[in-house]
Parts: structure tokens; C-alpha cells; sequence
């Protein structure tokens, strides 16, 4: 009994590393040099990075590497999507600041400018600036009512800027379910 419990502890930690160097998504942390390492070094470092980092921030949406980062000092945008490979060419450079400091431990995305699922449209979605635009215009996002505009407006006054499209998260009336459902439509900054 005690060898075939061994057994498949050997074949769940095999099939678990070798579906790690498979799929690009599981890389969690990237290094800068990774010239001379092997793609176990690299694995080895992205859960040790992980494990013995300050601050664990994860990314979203248009980058080249989705997926949580570790950092020994709180990072900016800018940082953490340096970490995670750069953008995309479809990424949205209104819909985040590169200077703002994260959070540790919160997840951030980036917007496409696109429809999502249409990797050849070449039609930009619409989207309204949550910093600038008044009510009416915050309104044309679907799953904006009158009352979640009014508070974007009154979180404004109150706070200053977003800085994030995460903040939005913070506005009475916007939960997960509506933050997902918003996040692609907005943005911070011409």
C-alpha cells in the first residue's frame, strides 16, 4: 500500500511539472536573464520568487504573460507589466497609468481596444474615460445604471482620480460581477 502511495505522489509531481513546461499560462514569475537556465531553473524560481517575495501582484488582459509576479518592493503598473512580457498590440494605453503603485496582492487588467474573440477587428470598442465623462456619458456603458454613475461621479469628488480600472471596485454600487462586466468599456486618460 505504502509503495503504490508513493507512486502516485512521483506520477502527480511529474505530471504537474511537466504540464507547467507545457503551458505558457502557469509561468508565474519571469526572470530578467534567463540565458543560461533551464526551464526547471526557471519553474524552481517563478514558486520560490512566489514564496519569498514582499508582494505578489497578479496581471490580465493584453499582456504576453498572464499570471502573478513577485516583487520585493511594492511595483508600478509600469513594472509589473514589464514583468509579465509587455503588452499586446492590441492593449489599451489609455486604460492604465504607468506610474501608479499597486497593491499587493490584487489583480490587474489590461483592456484591449478591441472586441473581444475578434483578433482581426480593426473597429475600436467604445469606451467613456471614468475620470472625465458626466453622468449621460457614463451611461452609455451597459451595466452603468443612474445610481452607479451618480457614485463614480460622488467617488471622484471625494477621492480624486482613478488611478486603476480597479478602483472602480471601491464605487458603491460596482461589484465583480459588474466590475467584469465594465472593465473593457472604460478608461483612465487620453
Amino acid at each position: 500500500m505504502f509503495k503504490i502511495i508513493i507512486g502516485v505522489v512521483v506520477v502527480a509531481v511529474i505530471a504537474i511539472t511537466v504540464f507547467m513546461v507545457i503551458d505558457p499560462n502557469i509561468n508565474l514569475v519571469r526572470t530578467n536573464d534567463t540565458s543560461n537556465t533551464t526551464s526547471m531553473d526557471i519553474m524552481n524560481d517563478a514558486s520560490n520568487s512566489l514564496s519569498t517575495a514582499s508582494f505578489v501582484v497578479s496581471i490580465e488582459g493584453e499582456v504576453s504573460k498572464e499570471g502573478s509576479y513577485g516583487f520585493d518592493e511594492l511595483p508600478t503598473m509600469g513594472e509589473l507589466i514589464e514583468a509579465a512580457g509587455g503588452l499586446t498590440t492590441a492593449a489599451d494605453e489609455r486604460c492604465y497609468f504607468e506610474d501608479v503603485e499597486l497593491e499587493n496582492g490584487k489583480t490587474y487588467f489590461i483592456s484591449s481596444k478591441y472586441e473581444s474573440g475578434n483578433i482581426c477587428s480593426l473597429v475600436e470598442l467604445k469606451k467613456v474615460n471614468i475620470n472625465t465623462s458626466n453622468s449621460e456619458q457614463l451611461l452609455a456603458v451597459s451595466g452603468f445604471t443612474t445610481s452607479v454613475a451618480n457614485s463614480i461621479i460622488s467617488y471622484r469628488g471625494e477621492k480624486g482620480q482613478f488611478n486603476t480600472i480597479e478602483d472602480l471596485l471601491n464605487v458603491y454600487g460596482i461589484g465583480n460581477a459588474t466590475y467584469r462586466k465594465v472593465r473593457s468599456y472604460v478608461y483612465l486618460h487620453e
